[in-house]
């Protein structure tokens, strides 16, 4: 089917007016980041990064979010490997009914049951430590990560797990040397978007966390509270360095993300 050329230039302006509206916030922000703040002459002011990263005492909560992403983007991923490969790949009494649970937590936001884990956390000593904030996220995940791992081996070949059985493979050794390499694309969107709703999770974090330690990168923004709250470049600084290691990873990542996303919408 050959493309006309009045078609072409009609598919490259939308391309380009959805640019647009996508890079036009972004921009925006990096350009009140980079501006003057309230009194200062005009000109480009690097400064206000500096003075961001210190003033939302971004070097430790940095950290502190890196931790918690990393615990929770491995143990979701691990689990959600085992849960996946078992709902897509096995038939056993119960099934529908399991799965039917763990797309529960799909439906329920963390808004509602925040407060009363939060008393659950600190009867058993957990507040105010990396576990209290990063196990519900790992509950949140794992349940997305079955759904989602469940499509993908589900529209794998039968034939290349029947025929790995019967070279002796066990179920843990298909799963590891056939599926997941071939599933590589969607574990990577899948590693993904858990970093990311992890990085970006504040509600969480600030609940199980009433001493204010340890801190993550999202709540950093809270110290631009006060006398720096109408300072707009100043809170704009803070959001590009809170933004920036998402950025980060999905520049280096895009090409298997974006696969993994076209496959995912395919299958479905």
């Amino acid at each position: 089917m050959r493309v006309s050329a009045a078609e072409r230039t009609m598919n490259y302006i939308v391309l380009i007016v959805f640019a647009v509206f996508a890079l036009g916030p972004i921009l925006s922000i990096v350009a009140m980041a980079l501006g003057p703040r309230i009194g200062a002459p005009s000109g480009l002011h690097l400064g206000n990064l500096a003075q961001a990263w210190s003033i939302g005492g971004f070097g430790t909560s940095l950290v502190n979010s890196v931790v918690v992403a990393a615990i929770v983007v491995v143990c979701s991923i691990v689990l959600s490997l085992g849960t996946g490969y078992a709902f897509g790949t096995m038939r056993f009494p119960g099934s529908s009914v399991l799965f039917a649970l763990f797309l529960l937590g799909l439906m329920i936001p963390a808004e509602a049951v925040v407060i009363p884990l939060f008393f659950d956390l600190r009867a058993v000593g957990l507040t105010d430590t990396y576990a209290a904030i990063a196990l519900p996220q790992i509950a949140q995940s794992v349940a997305f990560g079955t759904f989602w791992l469940r499509s993908q081996f589900r529209s794998m070949p039968r034939d290349l797990i029947e025929a790995a059985a019967l070279d002796g493979a066990s179920p843990l050794q298909t799963l590891t040397r056939i599926l997941v390499p071939a599933s590589r694309p969607a574990i990577v969107t899948l590693v993904v978007l858990v970093f990311m709703w992890t990085w970006n999770e504040f509600l969480i974090a600030l609940v199980m966390t009433p001493s204010g330690h340890p801190r993550t990168a999202p709540l950093g923004l809270a110290n631009f509270q006060g006398q720096y709250t109408a300072d707009r470049a100043l809170l704009a600084s803070g959001a590009i360095i809170v933004a920036l290691p998402m950025v980060v990873l999905y520049l280096f990542l895009q090409r298997h993300f974006i696969r993994g996303m076209l496959e995912g919408a395919s299958k479905g």
